[in-house]
């Protein structure tokens, strides 16, 4: 049996560039980390004992018999990219619902490639991982995805990504950690309770991306990763300016798409604006989920009594990326 630990992540800066409509043209960048919030993927080996062949569990089950009969377009697409022949089951557990704006699609992906190399003893480096899940769900699946979750699953930890028509990299911003903990203090999420398709709310904005029609608002969108970084990093500057900055990205993101918000996730940002919180954003495409927001410990309280309707989750950074965590 082996079992994978893959972390969702948050993204605060850089939404959108990182699709090959934008960067391939004009480079990209975020600003993200990872949390303590993770898919578990676990394999085992059939022995050839059962009346199937392979055993997909997850909110539904699937006995088949053939790769081309499992209705899991991940689980089938990457067996069959692997060529696993042998008889497996597959098991996957979500610490959060999934289609939230957290990544969790590509966590899972990681995850299972993870997993997978392991049953056919190899190990493969963080940046494959990540390169083959991309590959995996943009070429041989045809989703609308960009590359910055599968390269924030595989990694972990507070990276500033790149990206380029030759290359994706991924650098671990440095900050003090006194800093990054105050980071993580003022940082609040709550569950809207929505959960939805990313490449439908996705449509829109890729659209307008392709015609150039946003251009202006993503090279907004692009200069926050560096604005963001500086304020990390820089200790002489109020960290309380990260989450104003998070205020004009999500500004900005509304621009984006007319599918990104709603009368009723306006409302739940403005509720919260007027408790305290400096700033805020949806995670992921919009249009539900998670929003994260930035609140001064001493208002905190307040925004918490003030979306007390809400879900608030508790997380911390984390920075070990997908890893192996049993192995027999």
């Amino acid at each position: 049996m082996i079992i994978s630990k893959t972390p969702v992540r948050v993204s605060f800066f850089g939404g959108g560039t990182d699709y090959p409509d934008y960067y391939k043209e004009f480079g990209g960048c975020v600003l993200s980390t990872s949390i303590d919030k993770y898919i578990y993927v676990t394999v085992n080996k059939i022995e050839g004992l059962l009346d199937h062949k392979y055993r997909i569990a997850y909110r539904k089950l699937e006995l088949c018999n053939e790769i081309d009969e499992i209705e899991h377009p991940v689980v089938r697409a990457v067996l069959k990219y692997l060529d696993i022949q042998e008889g497996l089951e597959v098991n996957i557990v979500s610490d959060l619902p999934a289609r939230t704006g957290l990544g969790s699609s590509s966590s899972f992906t990681v995850g299972l490639l993870h997993c997978c190399y392991a049953f056919l003893g190899k190990m493969v480096s963080k940046d494959r991982l990540a390169k083959e899940a991309i590959y995996i769900e943009r070429e041989v699946l045809g989703e609308r995805v960009g590359v910055q979750d599968q390269l924030a699953a595989a990694y972990g930890g507070l990276n500033h990504m790149q990206f380029h028509a030759g290359d994706l990299i991924v650098n671990p911003v440095i900050i003090q950690q006194e800093r990054k903990q105050a980071l993580q203090q003022n940082l609040l999420m709550f569950y809207t309770g929505i959960n939805r398709f990313a490449s439908e709310i996705l449509k829109e904005q890729l659209e307008k991306t392709q015609e150039k029609k946003i251009h202006t608002e993503l090279t907004d969108i692009y200069n926050m990763v560096g604005e963001g970084i500086s304020i990390l990093t820089d200790v002489s500057r109020n960290i309380d300016e990260f989450g104003q900055l998070m205020h004009k990205a999500w500004m900005a993101k509304k621009s984006l798409s007319s599918a990104i918000s709603s009368d009723f996730l306006d409302d739940i940002y403005q509720r919260a604006l007027e408790a305290g919180a400096v700033g805020g954003k949806l995670l992921g495409a919009g249009g539900g989920g998670f929003f994260m927001f930035y609140v001064p410990e001493p208002q905190q309280d307040a925004v918490r009594a003030a979306l007390s309707d809400l879900k608030r989750i508790d997380f911390n950074f984390e920075n070990g990326g997908s890893r192996i965590i049993h192995f027999s």
